[in-house]
């Protein structure tokens, strides 16, 4: 048995730049975490545990319960995270290659967003959930009849009222996709909702989505803060993702990304060509210095 957590990439609303008044909270929206054999499970989740208490232990010295204390992945990693707090980044690596020794493997799946308000996209945020978490269950279903195994899915407890109507979208998809792709049948029950403050496999696979939502800002956002990404996490991530996992464009005219290439240097969307200018590729903030270092040099000439 495969047990697969998961957990949200970005948010459904809609997107137009970084610097947009309203819409500028993530260019994607989808899901990512991990698939691990059941066996495994329960050791995974102690490790983390042990990992995440020795690197907070500070934040956990007054809490009342420990046990149930969690932290977010949104405030794991921020734009400067490689600067002011690496070590969450090391531990995060840690994780994933234990979770790798454990047989285990990342996964996710998102849509890259139309741009524009939501009138100008007819945006349906719950259309966009469900579309996105079908083709999540499609892409694990198939993991699972590669590994020849039967699957369970877990996600983070939303409230009683999503729940509910998500509920039998998810029995109807599954359901009626079986008729014809045998891999559907893999899956024992729709996703189950866990509350992350009970289950550690759970908060991992928040950092998991976050992860992977800056991995995905920095490949979709031309001027992105985290363009830390690659130096990172590139080594850990390469090769540990299922073959299923990807970015799907949004009529980019490029090829979609796939598994660990989301973690990459290379950009495809904003490749450097061979003989590129100084400066490409740069963040907008240390372009910004290098011009107006320029601007004074070249009036410093001029007064000479």
């Amino acid at each position: 048995m495969l047990l697969a957590y998961i957990d949200e990439i970005g948010e459904p609303g809609a997107f137009i730049s970084r610097d947009h008044e309203r819409f500028h909270t993530s260019p994607s929206f989808g899901y990512a975490g991990f698939v691990i054999e059941a066996e495994c499970a329960r050791g995974f989740g102690q490790r983390f545990t042990h990992e995440k208490r020795t690197l907070f232990a500070s934040e956990l010295v007054d809490h009342p319960n420990p046990g149930q204390w969690e932290k977010k992945g949104a405030s794991m990693f921020r734009p400067t995270t490689a600067a002011t707090h690496p070590q969450h980044l090391r531990v995060f690596s840690g994780l994933v290659k234990t979770m790798r020794s454990m047989r285990g493997m990342l996964f996710y799946y998102a849509d890259e967003k139309p741009l524009g308000t939501p009138k100008q996209t007819n945006l349906d945020p719950a259309a966009r959930e469900t579309a996105a978490m079908q083709e999540t269950l499609n892409r694990l279903c198939t993991y699972a009849e590669r590994r020849g195994q039967n699957l369970l899915v877990m996600i983070d407890q939303i409230n009683e009222k999503t729940r509910a109507e998500r509920l039998p979208q998810m029995y109807g998809h599954i359901f009626r996709r079986s008729a014809d792709r045998p891999e559907m049948k893999r899956i024992v029950e729709p996703p189950m909702h866990v509350d992350s403050v009970l289950s550690a496999n759970i908060q991992f696979a928040d950092w998991i989505a976050a992860a992977t939502t800056r991995a995905i800002d920095n490949q979709l956002v031309r001027d992105s803060p985290y363009h830390w990404v690659p130096a990172s996490w590139s080594h850990t991530m390469s090769g540990g993702f299922t073959h299923e996992s990807k970015l799907h464009l949004w009529h980019r005219g490029v090829d979609d990304i796939h598994n660990s290439a989301l973690f990459f240097k290379e950009r495809p969307l904003y490749p450097i060509a061979a003989g590129h200018r100084i400066g490409d590729g740069l963040p907008s903030a240390t372009l910004r210095k290098i011009h107006a270092a320029a601007v004074r040099a070249e009036e410093s000439q001029r007064k000479r």
